[in-house]
């Protein structure tokens, strides 16, 4: 014990503003972005204590001196800085290394840890207040708080086993996490716990030669090491950016160099009007202060990128390359499409994804207007980007991304109308891909709806008539020939087999049978009805059915308007299957001169082919013949 109240630090000037100075403003940064973290109270904490300590012992000294004071308030200083070692010491020594970065337990196997320290200081201030007999540092200044009893060894006994546990479990934990933490974490912890380890070796060894090396130089080693612990945590906060005090430091730059220099304007421009105009005159005044108001937005813009460059380049480098991307889609150079790879470059993640929100119906589409599902890889974060209370996209992004949001909320903002325009041109993308499959749809449908009724007519009505066709002639049969009755049976057959054949030639519009066994025999077939000499060449290959349907129809459509309109004698038609589209042309050596009009056939032709997302060409010169070519997409 004797050692233990040995190891009072004396608080001289220097270490004491030294602490403090590190301490206090890493707290206040620390617990001004994240109160719920208990690191920054720790650094404020200590700061309190280390400063209070040297108040103390200035006012115990004074006291002690004969000089004057209080009694009372002299025995207290002279306790609290003979005690004041503990929290400062300890608490950083435990509790720090427990809980940095985070300000969360590893896991709850560190809670008996974590215990035995908290426990252990507490018992030591309380043997520190309690033990009777001379302060160790004031030898002749009694403890006014001092009792006798036999428990106070064994208690400090305890507290130092408690606090050796506390220490060295920290450290412990500390070493693990190294170990096992990704290489971020490690950065950040290596210099705490570099720092840490240092404290587990100076203190002890310290406070065990106390009396051995001297109180000077214990004192000093121990004052040291115990720097080194703030220290190394400025170093982990500043330089991998923890707590956003990048962030803080950074507005905090930018708002003292603009306050120092529109300050200096205001005073430049009132005393140069000032001297200029003359006392008594408020136009110096009014004139400064239209100056700084103009002033204000310019200069902080400066500020602020020559701040970025010399402090975060990556921001600085990131809104650059938004800020020409910006130029670029203004003048017409680049597309609203790009604006995926631009984050992902300004960002530093070429697996970034933005994935367009559309609140009609509540999905998200990529920059074609597909709807996409957001991915859950591991390691991979959202952030929703919003234009006031309009959510416009989100961001698929690293995670690492999150513990720097300065950089990725001014990249965002920066991108804003970017986002937006590309939002809408994927939305408009989206309306477009609808209308085309409804239209894909309806002529389906069409289809359908004509080959049930092609069916219809020729299982149904078609059958019907020759069955009623062959019972005529049954009794046509039985009457006498040459008859009255026998002749109007006759011709009466004859009218019914001109509506059946009639009844063919419709059901053969509504969609031929031959497609059955494929485009190239339903053209051949087609060809065969042609009074013109007619060439076909077809590939074999099968299409879906809407392909070969509309195919055919096209096809039909041509050879009636060359048999009506072309004056043409021979006719060549071809289809085959050329980069991923089934090409089908007809030929004419006609008269040319065509043109697709309203409620033309080649306006009808033209709709079915853009229906299945082709396209219809008609190649047409007067005397040279015309050429109507369509192009159907099947895979």
């Amino acid at each position: 014990m004797e050692a233990a109240h040995g190891t009072r630090f004396d608080l001289g000037a220097g270490f004491v503003l030294a602490l403090v100075a590190v301490l206090l403003p890493l707290g206040v940064m620390v617990a001004f972005r994240q109160p719920a973290n208990p690191i920054g109270w720790i650094f404020l904490g200590v700061a309190v204590t280390v400063g209070l300590g040297g108040l103390a012992g200035s006012y115990a000294d004074y006291w002690t001196s004969g000089e004057g004071g209080s009694d009372g308030l002299g025995k207290l200083a002279a306790w609290y800085a003979s005690s004041s070692w503990i929290p400062w010491v300890l608490i950083p020594a435990t509790f720090l290394l427990l809980l940095f970065p985070d300000g969360k337990l590893p896991g709850s196997r560190w809670r008996p840890v974590a215990w035995s320290a908290g426990i252990g200081i507490g018992l030591l201030l309380v043997t520190a207040l309690l033990t009777p007999g001379p302060l160790e540092d004031y030898k002749h200044v009694q403890n006014p708080y001092g009792v006798h009893t036999g428990i106070i060894d064994p208690l400090g006994g305890l507290a130092f086993l408690l606090v050796a546990i506390g220490i060295f479990g920290s450290i412990a934990s500390l070493v693990l996490r190294y170990r096992r933490g990704h290489r971020e974490l490690r950065e950040q912890i290596k210099w705490i716990a570099l720092a840490g380890g240092l404290v587990a070796v100076v203190v002890p060894v310290g406070v065990a030669t106390y009396d051995v090396v001297g109180e000077v130089v214990a004192n000093s080693a121990i004052e040291l090491s115990i720097l080194t612990l703030p220290l190394a945590a400025g170093v982990a906060i500043l330089r991998y950016r923890l707590y956003e005090i990048d962030l803080v430091i950074n507005r905090t730059l930018v708002y003292g160099v603009l306050t120092a220099g529109l300050g200096g304007i205001y005073a430049a421009v009132s005393l140069g009007l000032g001297v200029a105009i003359g006392a008594g005159s408020t136009l110096p005044t009014a004139a400064a202060t239209l100056a700084v108001a103009l002033l204000f937005r310019p200069l902080r813009a400066n500020i602020q990128a020559a701040v970025d460059k010399r402090f975060d380049r990556a921001r600085y480098e990131g809104l650059r390359k938004v800020e020409h991307f910006l130029g670029e889609l203004r003048a017409g150079r680049a597309a609203p499409e790009e604006t995926g790879r631009v984050l992902a470059d300004a960002l530093g993640d070429p697996r970034l994804e933005v994935l367009f929100w559309l609140p009609a119906e509540e999905i998200h589409v990529d920059a074609t207007g597909r709807a996409v599902r957001e991915p859950a890889a591991p390691g991979r974060m959202r952030t929703p980007v919003r234009r006031g209370d309009l959510q416009l996209a989100t961001l698929v992004h690293d995670e690492a991304l999150c513990r720097r949001p300065n950089l990725l909320e001014s990249v965002i903002a920066a991108s804003g109308l970017a986002i937006e325009i590309s939002r809408l041109r994927a939305e408009v993308r989206r309306r477009l891909a609808e209308v085309e499959d409804s239209r894909a749809r309806i002529v389906t449908a069409g289809d359908a709806e004509r080959r049930r009724l092609e069916r219809d007519l020729h299982d149904g009505a078609q059958q019907r008539l020759v069955a009623i066709g062959l019972a005529l002639r049954h009794v046509q049969g039985l009457l006498r020939p040459g008859g009255e009755a026998a002749t109007e049976v006759d011709a009466t057959v004859t009218e019914l087999t001109d509506a059946i054949e009639e009844l063919r030639e419709l059901a053969r519009g509504v969609r031929p049978a031959g497609l059955d066994d494929g485009l190239a025999t339903a053209l051949q077939e087609l060809a065969t009805r042609s009074p013109l000499r007619t060439t076909v060449e077809a590939t074999d290959e099968r299409f879906e059915d809407r392909v070969e349907t509309a195919a055919y129809f096209v096809a039909s459509e041509a050879f009636a308007n060359v048999i009506k309109h072309a004056r043409a004698t021979a006719i060549t038609v071809s289809a085959n299957k050329r980069n991923g589209n089934l090409v089908v042309s007809v030929r004419d050596d006609g008269i040319g001169g065509a043109a697709a009009s309203d409620g033309s056939g080649l306006v009808g032709m033209g709709d079915r082919v853009a229906a299945l997302g082709g396209r219809l060409r008609i190649d047409s010169s007067p005397d040279a013949g015309t050429v109507v070519t369509a192009e159907l997409p099947c895979g």
